[in-house]
């Protein structure tokens, strides 16, 4: 079926191979809808990838379509600046039989905290800040923080050695921690941490209650993947004057075009977003979280709390392949990116999220070590993901972008995620420039 609206084919059901069979070689006749903006398809060859191999990228998403593994998918493939496959595949809400759309509207969840990490950036490169300062210059909270030491089978408090620096909460290297777990607090910790009773209504008062709860060890020692990007949030307004969406907004979200990115969804964009599904006990879908449209608050976190397009996190993921620039809006220099992909973590540091292979940079999974990874990436690369089974990665030696956006949680029942980079990798047939007719990882 031809959406007649925005110009381009859409899967309409779990049938879709047989309907369109020809739909890759098809793509560059068509656009990619972004909000107001519009984003051209490139025929596969013209970006050095197989049209016929793309096709594999469709074949393996329905499979786990056809399974009932999940229940829909967007998958964004782009290379040498081109996108050269966006589709979508099965259902946006099945239970009510609305197809997914290129323009779905999902819940990213951590694929927040590289946003956010980039908007911190920004300020850095306004001479704000060194990524050495405390945090406590802009939180005052947090000076003076003690450590939780374990000592036999009793724990006890130690200062730390070092303060938590912004570079530490970049890097989740910085031991905080919002639950008191394991933690025993004090009468006068117990009431700062409850404040009155109610939720906390702002990042702000949130984390100062949490800053009552000593750290899970001393800053820079270890990296524990949790709260840090919070604490990046609040660095956010509280450097520069402004609340954090209107921040991103007129930052990051107006200059690139990304029209679809929100912390709270519109009402009238409700029939683009997309159900999340858990697994039932064999592994087959059911209803975990209709679309829904939340009242605005005046929380807005770091760690989580955006919902995307995959056409709008393109453009994120593209500005950073390209340095830091996109369609002539620049939002990062290009050495402030190349600091951000640089893995931070000491080699005895385990970035567990992502497995083996991997460091971290300000705010992204590093790839080091392809050898030691799932990922058919290169060395370099760089990707996160979220707790709904969304993920990300670009690879800059290849000039290959890839997102895929699902909604499912748990899905570690599967290897839908650790798939996605090796059927997408296996569509490229040039060799880049500037490295070795036969690559090897091994130094």
């Amino acid at each position: 079926m031809r959406d007649h609206k925005n110009g381009h084919m859409k899967a309409i059901g779990i049938s879709r191979r047989l309907m369109y069979p020809a739909f890759i070689g098809c793509l560059v006749l068509h656009a990619v809808t972004a909000g107001s903006e519009e984003i051209a398809l490139t025929d596969a060859p013209n970006a050095g990838m197989s049209a016929d191999r793309l096709q594999g990228v469709s074949s393996w998403i329905e499979e786990y379509v056809d399974s009932n593994q999940i229940s829909g998918a967007v998958v964004l493939v782009a290379r040498q600046g081109k996108v050269v496959h966006h589709q979508a595949y099965g259902w946006r809400y099945k239970e009510k039989k609305a197809p997914m759309e290129t323009d779905t509207i999902f819940t990213i969840m951590s694929m927040t905290k590289p946003i956010v990490s980039v908007a911190l950036l920004t300020l850095f490169e306004e001479g704000k800040f060194l990524l050495d300062d405390p945090i406590s210059k802009w939180i005052p909270e947090y000076n003076e923080m003690e450590v939780l030491v374990r000592d036999g089978p009793r724990t006890r408090r130690t200062p730390a050695n070092n303060p938590v620096t912004i570079r530490h909460v970049l890097t989740h290297t910085s031991g905080l921690l919002t639950r008191p777990t394991n933690v025993t607090l004090s009468n006068a910790e117990q009431e700062i941490f409850k404040g009155d009773g109610n939720p906390s209504r702002t990042l702000g008062d949130y984390l100062h209650r949490a800053s009552v709860i000593p750290l899970a060890f001393h800053p820079g020692e270890q990296w524990q993947y949790g709260s840090s990007t919070d604490y990046v949030a609040l660095l956010v307004e509280r450097i520069s004057g402004k609340r954090l969406d209107l921040f991103l907004q007129e930052r990051i979200f107006e200059p690139l075009g990304m029209t679809d990115t929100h912390y709270y969804v519109p009402p009238n964009k409700l029939p683009r977003v997309a159900a999340v599904y858990k697994p039932d006990e064999e592994g087959l879908i059911e209803l975990r979280l209709p679309p829904q449209v939340q009242p605005p608050v005046e929380m807005f976190r770091g760690v989580a709390g955006l919902s995307s397009t995959s056409s709008d996190y393109y453009r994120f993921a593209q500005m950073l392949l390209n340095g830091g620039e996109f369609q002539g809006q620049r939002i990062l220099g290009r050495r402030t990116v190349e600091l951000a992909i640089s893995n931070h973590i000491k080699p005895n540091q385990s970035v567990y999220i992502r497995g083996s292979g991997y460091g971290f940079g300000l705010g992204f999974g590093v790839l080091l070590d392809p050898t030691q990874s799932s990922d058919t990436l290169s060395r370099g690369s760089f990707t996160w993901g979220g707790a709904y089974g969304t993920l990300f990665w670009v690879d800059p030696i290849e000039d290959l972008i890839g997102i895929l956006m699902v909604q499912i949680r748990p899905y570690s029942h599967f290897n839908l995620r650790p798939q996605f980079s090796g059927v997408v990798s296996q569509a490229i047939i040039d060799r880049h420039p500037d490295v070795p007719r036969i690559m090897g990882y091994l130094d």
